[in-house]
């Protein structure tokens, strides 16, 4: 004979689990209100640290091109002109190449070597970050001095209206470098998570695009692409707030020159390589605040990007749900 459990002993049954997931979901929501917790406390941290710089500089010191320790005359002008120079200079190298490394990964490449590749391209994150600004200053400037940049300045310098991008001595380091390291290093962060949502494609919709007569690139174009639009955003987002946060790196190559000229190839710095360079040498009150206020645009900037893309993101899921 069969015993039927009764319904006491059901509940005994159902009652450690309703306390396990009470008590998980307790957690969860400590770890959560604990990391806003966190960045709300840097973001005061920022603020009040900075508070002397825009007591007496105000707004302009978003404006002002000077940054001078010695008359207390500072400006965040430079700094954030090479941030966001030097992201979009990562950005328009290293979106394409990783897009093609994970097309080739996920499209074209053959069995063999579709896995060595692929964890060829996520060693590569794996470098830290000054390894890349020694490689850079050593191996990659002198490259750029010596072919690249005369190239540029012989070819496309002579161009009218963008001819001023790359005019100028070949330096070797300057804000091109800096940007070309960085598409360098936002690479494999870019093609891994190309390469992961490209991989959630269902092997159903690829076959029936083949089976029409389409060719790799218009599977790619036509249904891959539309079908993981949401995944390359967010993988490009991700590459961008990297970029935008590198430190070592471009301070080993941008020249860490405090001054705007219109050439690529000029020495220039970054929100990031000026807090590296002079937080630990800062004498005087004003001098440390302006560098926390550079810490701070760079937070809200991050910030920004950040929030855009998810708004963007839930723009398109919702224009995909339609």
């Amino acid at each position: 004979m069969v015993d039927i459990p009764s319904s006491n002993s059901g509940l005994r049954l159902r009652g450690p689990q309703h306390l396990y997931d009470g008590l998980f979901r307790g957690a969860t929501l400590f770890f959560g209100l604990f990391i806003l917790f966190i960045l709300g406390g840097v973001a005061i941290s920022l603020v009040i640290g900075s508070s002397e710089a825009y007591r007496n500089f105000g707004l302009k010191f978003l404006v002002i091109d000077t940054w001078n320790p010695a008359t207390n005359k500072f400006g965040a002008l430079v700094p954030i002109y090479g941030t966001l120079i030097t992201s979009l200079i990562a950005m328009v190298v290293g979106i394409p190449l990783s897009f093609g490394v994970a097309v080739f990964i996920t499209e074209l490449c053959p069995p063999m070597l579709k896995r060595p590749l692929s964890i060829a391209i996520e060693l590569l994150a794996g470098i830290p970050s000054i390894i890349y600004g020694i490689w850079g200053l050593f191996v990659f400037a002198p490259f750029l001095q010596e072919h690249l940049q005369p190239f540029l300045i012989h070819t496309i310098g002579k161009v009218p209206l963008i001819g001023a991008l790359f005019a100028g001595p070949p330096f070797g380091i300057g804000i091109l470098t800096a940007g070309l390291i960085l598409a360098i290093m936002v690479l494999p962060f870019i093609s891994s998570i190309m390469r992961d949502v490209f991989e959630t494609v269902p092997p159903m919709l690829r076959e029936s695009a083949y089976g029409l007569g389409c060719t790799t690139w218009e599977v790619v174009w036509r249904v891959v692409l539309p079908y993981t639009k949401v995944g390359v955003v967010g993988g490009i987002m991700l590459g961008l707030g990297r970029a935008m946060g590198e430190t070592m790196a471009v301070t080993f190559v941008i020249g860490n020159a405090h001054r705007i000229t219109s050439s690529l190839m000029a020495p220039g710095t970054t929100i990031s390589s000026a807090l590296a360079n002079e937080f630990t040498e800062a004498s005087g009150s004003i001098y440390q605040s302006s560098l926390i206020a550079l810490g701070l645009i760079l937070f809200v900037i991050t910030f920004i990007v950040l929030a855009a893309a998810k708004y963007m993101l839930i723009r398109m899921q919702r224009q995909a749900g339609n």
